[in-house]
């Protein structure tokens, strides 16, 4: 085995990946389980029903067999939860509960038939909560924890430091046995280090070539690293409640100026006032511990005690997440109404987002429809330049773009310079870098 270790090392290598690959594939094939009916009433139908209490829709305990009863069908509040408008249609029954509520019901027409089902069977699984608050009482009470996959691959490392120990015994093996074999100088026992000098002299060609390439390689990365100095992308600091715009701005629908509602008159876009936050959750106290916690949050901000303002407020202090320097100007207004921009386009598109936001790498926002394709790092000059020379501020004529913003330039031009008006023109658009989008003095102080 040692007269040959090229061989040895290369049987070692292929059985450290057959392991870690035995490993990694233990770990991605989990036995294929059951609908789990929790976790979907969790991520589905949570946001507005519990089990056992009526809350921005009614309590689904037992809901089943009422449905049964009064249809003589069991496929008709399957019917309901994935088009309720067309269930309402179809049964008297269903048409009588669409009146009971003034929020009208979401549909959710992905949602499996054996989905429902698999929701309904769980919902009626939840034991009835004790008058004392305990037992298994709403989503809590039946939720089991998940925990997360993926993790840090430590297989790998632990395989790769028994690979490093064992090639460094194999060659102190080796370096006995060419002692003993006689191929070392009689009474010499050169170091490790006597040894390398001795290969580097041999092979000084290859040793050359091979240090060029580390040098270069390493001024190369320096270089890459200097670059990335300033550089925020996936940027996400702590707050002190996870806040889920998916759930906001993606399920239930609401518009991001609703929360944000100076991005139109001001230059932040400012964040939502604790009043904003009780308009919808005076009636929305959250149907598990984990939303209570949250909200809860809320309503000591707000000191609200659940019947009444008690006047002890708590500010909420939230971690800026989008940080310019502060020689840079940015006005939201500007560029929201004048220029039209959509918020994905700097934000990414937060109806998936499920946590409070984060600086979105450009690759992310690249995969956005409708983004203008960008490449250079989110938040940083090359990418607030690039945007300016491809986002149109106006197709043809831009005597009425931007709510009149631009009338004043368009009538210079045509007064003054028609000529370069007409070569602004020939592309069809006119973009913010001909209208001076990339002069200093637009972004800077």
């Amino acid at each position: 085995m040692f007269r040959n270790l090229s061989k040895w090392c290369l049987n070692a290598v292929a059985a450290t990946l057959l392991l870690g690959t035995f490993s990694v594939n233990a770990q991605e094939e989990p036995a294929e389980a059951a609908i789990d009916g929790g976790g979907l009433f969790k991520s589905q139908c949570a946001t507005c029903h519990n089990p056992h209490k009526d809350g921005t829709g009614p309590k689904l305990y037992g809901v089943r067999s009422a449905w049964e009863e009064a249809t003589g069908s069991g496929e008709a509040v399957i019917e309901w939860v994935q088009n309720w408008e067309a269930a309402a249609a179809k049964y008297p029954y269903a048409a009588g509960v669409a009146q009971k509520k003034a929020t009208k019901m979401n549909k959710f027409p992905n949602v499996t038939d054996a989905e429902v089902t698999a929701i309904l069977d769980w919902v009626d699984a939840q034991p009835e909560p004790r008058p004392d608050g305990g037992g298994g009482g709403g989503v809590a009470g039946g939720v089991v924890t998940q925990q997360e996959d993926g993790g840090f691959p430590w297989i790998w490392v632990i395989l790769g430091i028994l690979f490093v120990v064992i090639i460094a015994a194999v060659s102190g093996v080796r370096r006995q046995l060419k002692v003993a074999a006689g191929e070392a100088d009689a009474g010499e026992s050169l170091s490790y280090g006597e040894e390398f000098k001795k290969w580097a002299w041999k092979n000084l060609r290859f040793v050359l070539i091979g240090s060029v390439v580390v040098f270069i390689s390493v001024v190369v990365v320096g270089l890459q690293g200097l670059g990335r100095i300033g550089v925020v992308e996936n940027y996400q600091p702590s707050q002190p409640i996870d806040f889920p715009h998916s759930v906001h701005a993606g399920e239930q629908g609401i518009d991001c100026k609703y929360c944000h509602n100076s991005v139109t008159k001001s230059k932040s876009a400012g964040l939502p006032t604790v009043n904003v936050c009780m308009n919808c959750h005076k009636q929305i106290a959250g149907n598990d511990d984990e939303q209570k916690a949250k909200i809860a949050k809320v309503y000591a901000a707000a000191g609200w005690d659940g019947e009444g303002y008690t006047g002890k407020t708590e500010p909420i202090v939230w971690n800026k997440v989008h940080v310019l320097p502060d020689h840079v100007y940015f006005n939201h207004s500007q560029h929201v109404v004048v220029g039209g921009v959509d918020c994905k386009q700097c934000h990414g598109d937060m109806t998936k987002m499920q946590e409070t936001a984060k600086v979105q790498p450009v690759s992310a926002l690249n995969e956005v429809e409708g983004n203008i394709q960008l490449t250079k790092p989110t938040l940083t000059m090359g990418w607030c330049i690039e945007c300016h020379g491809e986002k149109e501020v106006a197709t043809g004529s831009i005597d009425n773009a931007g709510g009149g913003y631009y009338e004043e330039i368009h009538r210079r031009l045509l007064n003054n310079d028609k000529d370069l008006y007409n070569k602004y023109l020939e592309d069809g658009k006119v973009t913010v870098k001909e209208l001076g989008g990339w002069e200093c003095s637009k972004c800077h102080y």
